[in-house]
Parts: C-alpha cells; sequence; structure tokens
C-alpha cells in the first residue's frame, strides 16, 4: 500500500492583491520523513509557497497535507499536522514566560495540563531549554530565542515542520548548534533558505523556485555537486 504523500501540491498558484502573481502553477509531492530545501532567489515564491501550505494565504488549486485536503472548512485540522518556525523567532514569544510560550498551542488544542506540562518539557528539552520554564524570552539571546520557536511547534507534535531561513542572524557557533538540532527532529521537515550550504547539511532533495514556478527538483548532494546549475539557478555566484 503507498504511503500517503505528507504533502501534495497540484496546480498551486497565488496573486497578490497589490503585486504580481506569485505563485504559478507549482505542483509537488513530499514524501513522509522526507527532508527538503525549498530555495530560490529573493522573489522565487518561496516565503509565498510556505504562506500558502497551512492556509495562512488562500491560493488556488490543491493543497494537502497528511491526507487532509485543505480547504476553509479543514483548514484547522491541517494547521495541526503542519508547524511554521519563522525567521524572526519574537513572531512567536509573547507570552510572559518560556513555558507559556510552549504551552499556548497545546492548551489551544485542548489537551489537559498533565499533557500539556508534559509535551512542555519534551520540547524545551529537545531545544536544550530545560530549566528555563519561567524565564521571559525576550530576555534570551538570540539562539536561545530560535530554539525556543521551535520548542513552541515541537509541543503541538505536528507531522510536518517548515523552518524560514533557520540559521539566519546567527553566529557560526549558533548556526553549528542549531543543523544539529534541526537534523535530530525525526519529522518530515521544509527548509525554506536560499543557503545551499544549509541546504547541503540538512536535506537530501532540493526544490528550486524560479519566477513562481518549480524548475528543478533534484537531490541536493546531485545539485551542489553541479557549480554551472547552481549559477544558472541563481544559486552561487562568482
Amino acid at each position: 500500500m503507498n504511503a500517503i504523500p505528507a504533502i501534495d501540491i497540484k496546480d498551486v498558484s497565488y496573486t497578490y492583491h497589490d503585486g504580481p502573481e506569485a505563485l504559478k502553477g507549482v505542483s509537488l509531492t513530499i514524501m513522509p520523513g522526507e527532508s527538503v530545501a525549498v530555495m530560490g532567489p529573493n522573489g522565487a515564491g518561496k516565503s509565498t509557497l510556505m504562506l500558502a501550505l497551512p492556509g495562512l494565504i488562500e491560493a488556488t488549486g490543491s493543497i494537502s497535507v497528511s491526507g487532509v485536503a485543505l480547504s476553509r472548512k479543514t483548514v484547522r485540522d491541517v494547521r495541526k499536522k503542519i508547524g511554521i518556525v519563522f525567521q524572526n523567532p519574537e513572531d512567536q514569544l509573547f507570552c510572559p514566560t518560556v513555558f507559556d510560550d510552549v504551552a499556548f498551542g497545546p492548551k489551544n488544542m485542548g489537551l489537559d495540563d498533565n499533557e500539556v506540562h508534559s509535551r512542555v518539557t519534551s520540547a524545551l528539552s529537545a531545544m536544550m531549554l530545560d530549566g528555563f520554564e519561567k524565564r521571559n524570552a525576550h530576555h534570551l539571546s538570540f539562539g536561545e530565542k530560535k530554539r525556543a520557536a521551535i520548542a513552541t511547534i515541537l509541543s503541538m507534535e505536528p507531522d510536518i515542520i517548515v523552518f524560514d531561513e533557520p540559521t539566519a542572524n546567527l553566529d557560526p557557533e549558533g548556526v553549528h548548534e542549531l543543523k544539529n538540532i534541526i537534523n535530530a527532529i525525526d519529522r518530515t521537515k521544509l527548509i525554506v533558505t536560499h543557503d545551499v550550504t544549509l541546504a547541503g547539511a540538512l536535506t537530501e532533495r532540493s526544490v528550486i523556485l524560479s519566477g513562481g514556478r518549480v524548475v528543478c527538483d533534484m537531490p541536493t548532494e546531485r545539485l551542489l555537486a553541479d557549480p554551472a546549475l547552481l549559477k544558472k539557478l541563481k544559486l552561487l555566484f562568482d
């Protein structure tokens, strides 16, 4: 029996009210357990696709997440299955304490206090933030904020996690640390990035967008071994 795709996108398009057509008939299938880089130059459609997956913007075409077809009726169910870690961690940290931030999602899922506590403890441990429960996220270092933001998604136990430029604005030590953390997360993962080195460290497959279309879909290792192709795709410059 064939596995149900983690993400199944067919002919997805989106035009901003005050701008150009950002996605132009994108089709893409990602299977459970895959780690996939979504790359491309600025304006390629990466961020728009990321927002379309959980229905944060309403695109045309069809999107299914873990077998659930995205619609206005199912959007809440879809959002339980896919979580986005945004580039700026402060977009996800707004409660008085780190515990409250990480507990926010599970509480809104209607889980009981014991389950919420268990999930928060597990998520913080996975992010090496044991003992941070009573701290205010705004007093953390930037790297700690990044890890706390990931914990807010892990605590909801989604099938799929999308990371938007996860190592942006981190120093080399923080980049190394976060790469190891992300690699250890046992989920289907999408890494939205323009950094081919990061893609090589975190993914086995790369999907390249340009002008709102998928222009390349291939193993990351093979892509990185082809400088001419990287230059053609505007991912590498002399």
